[in-house]
């Protein structure tokens, strides 16, 4: 089984993974634009939180996870991601120098009731300096993911920007 991580799954994957690839998606991309309420905010502040949305294409990591081992990987995966059932898991094929594999990935419809839509500066501010939840801030997040991006040699411009108006 193939995990693919874009963003906090990168730097925090909690599980064993057998095997780690860069990888590549095509017809999904990374985007801060999913309300977060619990892990990166609260209902009276929400904050923010990567989820895929459609179009473009966005690289990330794939994860191998054993088989022995799978089961447990999604309960955990589970409990972590999918707690308010917010993201519409896919199977995605992932193009790897190795080869392609086919990836469990989470991603977010634009209909969703926590897709945000596109936010003015003002509010990704207000965000940033506010929004907090059980994992943290939204902009200890946003920077993390990053500069983790960053490391790898992955630009994400879209993000460099927003970060700007922190």
């Amino acid at each position: 089984m193939w995990i693919f991580a874009y963003a906090s799954l990168i730097w925090r994957p909690e599980f064993e993974p057998v095997e780690k690839r860069w990888a590549r998606v095509h017809g999904y991309h990374r985007a801060l634009k999913m309300w977060s309420r619990i892990n990166r905010g609260t209902p009276e502040r929400p904050g923010l939180v990567f989820a895929l949305l459609q179009g473009g294409s966005c690289r990330g990591v794939a994860y191998r996870i054993s088989r022995d081992q799978a089961d447990e990987t999604l309960e955990r995966l589970w409990q972590r991601e999918m707690l308010t059932g917010v993201y519409d898991p896919r199977w995605l094929p992932c193009l790897t120098d190795q080869g392609p594999v086919r990836a469990l990935a989470f991603t977010l419809s634009r209909h969703s009731p926590n897709y945000t839509g596109e936010l003015p500066a003002s509010e990704l501010r207000r965000i940033f300096r506010q929004a907090s939840g059980r994992y943290g801030s939204t902009l200890d997040y946003a920077r993390r993911t990053y500069e983790c991006l960053r490391q790898a040699g992955i630009h994400d411009a879209l993000l460099h920007r927003m970060l700007s108006h922190a």
